[in-house]
């Protein structure tokens, strides 16, 4: 096992910046998933700790050794693609054992590195098959056993669920999570998919042309979004954004919601003083923060509003409920039946001790 720590990393293609100065430092042992829209830079990064790529400027350490000039071969890692890559003439065991068979490795030592990391994966019985006798999630096991045989210093994954359909890459997920655990072994993953990203990391590196928008722990990204390029990507369904003012008055500060009469008002300390009376805010609240009211008073940090239901959209055990706020569209998380058709008017909670701000100018948190 290894850290990795990455310094002013630049790539370019020409013109085209692709990384743009990155900085990180990836513990041993750590699970750090690279997340971002397509075309941020995220495989390109992961391509150029491979060795795929050559930096433009930078450094990049592995396990404490500066690995720029050497060749890929030479790096100890393992990667996995999107794309299989299996031999279609050679049955399981022989990919899996391909590297080390290529690195003269005895054949006693291949058949035990084949049988334990085929346990792992739970494909022992799929050892004397072909590739074209397996399915999607099948082949992606034995890609990433031929990985685990080579004890690599880290793993290195690119999208590597993409071809999946939805049940296989829920039960990839769990599969790699389980792995990760039982092994320990420094893994960096790239995805676009910010369900997977939650679900897997240790640490979060949410990418955005070319830099790092924001790192650390899931939960810190999702609970304390530094922007509002954070708070929109990680969240299914993601957050609803609504143009506000902020109010101050005597007591306190509220929200006022571009076109609406009536101010939401803010937990006390929830906003601090430095930001001004009448500056435009964004106001941000995820459809799990608003419920259907109960009886009695609202609870200390709730606003209640009444609004007509648009649209309604059952999951089973919950119901996702369409509404405008000042004219734009919110979405609700209730349950299944606090809401039964288009066009019902309820009264709603919003927790806005829950809820996020953020400047209308540079879209950073407040």
């Amino acid at each position: 096992m290894a850290d990795v720590t990455i310094s002013r990393l630049h790539k370019r293609y020409g013109s085209f910046h692709a990384v743009r100065g990155i900085d990180l430092a990836i513990p041993d042992g750590e699970f750090t998933v690279l997340v971002g829209p397509s075309g941020c830079g995220k495989s390109t990064l992961l391509r150029t700790i491979a060795g795929l790529e050559d930096a433009s400027e930078g450094e990049i350490a592995i396990g404490g050794t500066v690995v720029n000039d050497m060749r890929p071969r030479d790096r100890d890692v393992a990667m996995v693609f999107q794309d299989y890559a299996l031999y279609p003439h050679m049955r399981v065991a022989q990919n899996i054992g391909f590297g080390l068979r290529a690195r003269k490795m005895p054949k006693a030592d291949i058949e035990a590195r084949v049988g334990r990391a085929a346990a792992m994966l739970g494909i022992t019985a799929l050892l004397g098959r072909y590739p074209r006798q397996l399915s999607g999630g099948q082949r992606q096991r034995v890609a990433i056993g031929r990985a685990i045989v080579r004890n690599p210093q880290i793993f290195l994954f690119d999208e590597p669920l993409s071809n999946l359909d939805a049940q296989l890459r829920d039960e990839m997920r769990s599969e790699i999570k389980r792995l990760h655990q039982e092994i320990r072994t420094t893994m960096i993953y790239v995805t676009h998919d910010q369900i997977e990203a939650m679900t897997l990391a240790d640490r979060i590196v949410l990418m955005r042309d070319g830099v790092i928008e924001q790192s650390g722990p899931p939960l810190d990204l999702f609970e304390r979004p530094v922007s509002r390029f954070v708070a929109g990507f990680l969240g299914s369904p993601q957050m609803g954004f609504v143009p506000s003012t902020l109010v101050r008055n005597g007591s306190g500060a509220a929200i006022l919601p571009k076109g609406a009469g009536t101010p939401l008002p803010l937990p006390p300390g929830r906003i601090g003083p430095a930001v001004p009376d009448g500056v435009p805010v964004l106001f941000g609240i995820r459809p799990e923060h608003i419920a259907r009211a109960g009886d009695g008073a609202p609870a200390p940090g709730v606003a209640r509003i009444d609004a007509e239901i648009e649209l309604v959209q059952p999951t089973g055990s919950r119901s996702f409920a369409t509404f405008r706020l000042a004219g734009v569209p919110i979405l609700a998380e209730l349950r299944a039946h606090d809401v039964s058709r288009p066009g019902e008017r309820i009264t709603l909670d919003l927790n806005l001790d829950r809820a996020s701000l953020f400047d209308a100018a540079t879209e950073k948190a407040l």
